[in-house]
């Protein structure tokens, strides 16, 4: 789609102040999907030269904001020697999207645009990560990404801020994970998107729920929970209100599913738990 408003496409190395109408370029993918009728110049990240991923000395994983959701995929199925890799996977194939949209797509954008079902939110979510945030001074921050997305479509970021990287921390690639998903259609968006993450080195059980819900909820357990204390702890972090709607889903079938996967995932590391400690 022509973007009729936009007058100039400028290269973000410039450092150029940000100006009212201004926007982040990465892949471009939703940018140039609808109209952007706000818009008048764009900042283009595509030179800045950004090292997409980089595995650090203490485990931990950094992607940077302009890594493509081809590149995630391939290194989460040939480059990373982790217990929770198949997740990887497993998210990426949940972005429903073309060979084109795969290879320009990226992790920042993804994020950025905050939308429920937004499988990158589900990968970096359920594996604890943390955005590196900038602002147009320089200045950094840190935020978790379950507290990132702040509602569908909203997200932590100043006018002009920039998310530079999320980084996955080594003990949760050390995890093993478990993956469910639920569309209303056979190749249709996610209408519930469940994961869990076992930590085997104390038994933690994290189960995140997205897609359902208007943000990312990441629930933690000190050991794998029973079923009733995993449906109260769902009950109690996601309000009514906080069940998505939309044509791909009723805020009712996507509690049900939210639960129902949950309960499967727990089902899935819980077993895994046990035949480990035996």
């Amino acid at each position: 789609m022509d973007l009729n408003t936009v007058v100039d496409v400028r290269d973000a190395r410039l450092r150029e102040p940000w100006r009212s109408g201004d926007a982040w370029l990465g892949g471009g993918t939703y940018l140039f999907s609808e109209p952007q009728p706000h818009l008048r110049r764009l900042v283009d990240l595509s030179r800045m030269g950004w090292e997409p991923l980089v595995r650090h000395a203490d485990g931990s994983l950094e992607i940077a904001a302009t890594c493509t959701i081809a590149r995630l995929s391939r290194y989460g199925r040939r480059g990373l020697d982790a217990p929770a890799a198949p997740l990887f996977e497993q998210c990426c194939r949940a972005f429903l999207a073309s060979f084109k949209i795969w290879n320009m797509a990226t992790l920042g954008g993804n994020l950025c645009n905050g939308l429920p079902a937004g499988p990158m939110i589900s990968l970096t979510a359920a594996l604890d990560g943390v955005c590196l945030l900038q602002a147009q001074d320089g200045t950094l921050r840190r935020v978790k990404v379950v507290d990132f997305v702040t509602g569908a479509g909203r997200k932590d970021l100043a006018e002009g801020e920039l998310l530079r990287s999320v980084t996955l921390p080594g003990r949760a690639l050390g995890c093993r994970t478990a993956f469910r998903q639920a569309s209303l259609y056979g190749l249709g968006r996610s209408g519930a998107l469940v994961t869990g993450a076992l930590d085997p080195v104390d038994g933690a059980l994290a189960v995140t729920i997205t897609a359902a819900t208007v943000r990312p909820f990441r629930l933690w357990f000190p050991l794998p929970p029973d079923r009733a204390q995993l449906r109260r702890a769902v009950e109690a972090a996601v309000a009514d209100d906080e069940w998505f709607d939309d044509i791909h889903g009723l805020p009712e079938w996507r509690r049900h599913m939210g639960l129902r996967l949950a309960e499967e995932v727990r089902d899935e590391l819980t077993l895994s738990f046990e035949e480990g400690t035996r």
